[in-house]
């Protein structure tokens, strides 16, 4: 696999988005680490590290285990390490692909909102776990959120940050929780979050391109239609993905610095993005 990569923080604090690749190209990790409210615990950049860190070695253990069984052993590892405990742990999107050159195939696994995307010959498709999107589309608070942005009210307001607080609570009463229907997963210290991954399997003779992104870099395609997801692979590969990147962070704080067309958590996220190319499948 050809990788290249782009990566932005959203501002203020370094990035908690996180790309990772093993020595001989074969598996890219991307995590979005979930950001703290304070610095009195650790932060989310410091876990999507350290738990990238651990999926590269656990691959490098066993590099044909299930992508469920790699990212549990990750975990696992992380959590014991450091002594993290369930819903008061730092967490992590985590999305990987992995390439088996000796099977033909390539593996890619999803945990939460960190999507993958395959340029097939008959289209794209993506690879998403939408879990925490639907959650917080059936909260009150959002459709508050969006009318406050929407009335100008902007992202500084005492009003915004209330109600951003209420949605993280009303996702952390749902987060890794058994038998809740509500409940979205994602890495932290409870390593059955990883037998909830969204995987998938492709002959690699049917693809052309691929990319993992963080939902800072999926935004420039959904919502803010910047690119279509044919136009998005184009412009990969003719400006590159850090040029992508900071063309997606440019429209935030240019052109809807207050989230009046597209209501947000916050002006700019963070932002990865790792674009891989099979060369001889183009």
């Amino acid at each position: 696999m050809q990788i290249s990569t782009g990566e932005l923080s959203g501002g203020g604090r370094p990035s908690e988005d996180r790309i990772l690749i093993n020595a001989d190209s074969t598996l890219v990790v991307v995590l979005d680490g979930v950001s703290t409210l304070t610095d009195d615990t650790p932060r989310g950049g410091w876990y999507a590290q350290t738990l990238g860190e651990e999926i590269i070695a656990a691959h490098g253990r066993n590099q044909h285990l299930d992508l469920r069984t790699t990212l549990n052993e990750a975990i696992y590892a992380v959590a014991h390490e450091h002594k993290l405990v369930c819903r008061s742990s730092p967490a992590a999107t985590v999305a990987i692909v992995r390439h088996r050159p000796d099977d033909h195939m390539v593996d890619g696994l999803v945990l939460c909102d960190t999507p993958v995307v395959v340029e097939q010959r008959d289209g794209f498709e993506v690879l998403r776990d939408e879990r925490l999107e639907t959650l917080v589309r059936l909260s009150p608070d959002r459709k508050v959120m969006f009318e406050q942005l929407q009335a100008g009210r902007g992202f500084q307001s005492s009003e915004h940050r209330q109600v951003v607080k209420q949605l993280r609570d009303h996702q952390m009463q749902h987060i890794n929780r058994t038998g809740d229907p509500l409940a979205y997963w994602v890495a932290e210290a409870a390593t059955e979050a990883a037998w909830q991954a969204v995987v998938r399997s492709w002959p690699v003779s049917d693809i052309k391109r691929m990319w993992v992104m963080t939902d800072g870099a999926l935004a420039g395609v959904e919502p803010y239609g910047l690119w279509s997801w044919e136009a998005f692979a184009d412009a990969c590969t003719a400006v590159g993905p850090q040029q992508v990147v900071e063309t997606i962070d440019a429209y935030e704080r240019n052109d809807d610095a207050d989230g009046i067309k597209h209501p947000r958590y916050k002006v700019a996220d963070d932002k990865a993005l790792a674009c891989i190319d099979f060369g001889t499948q183009r």
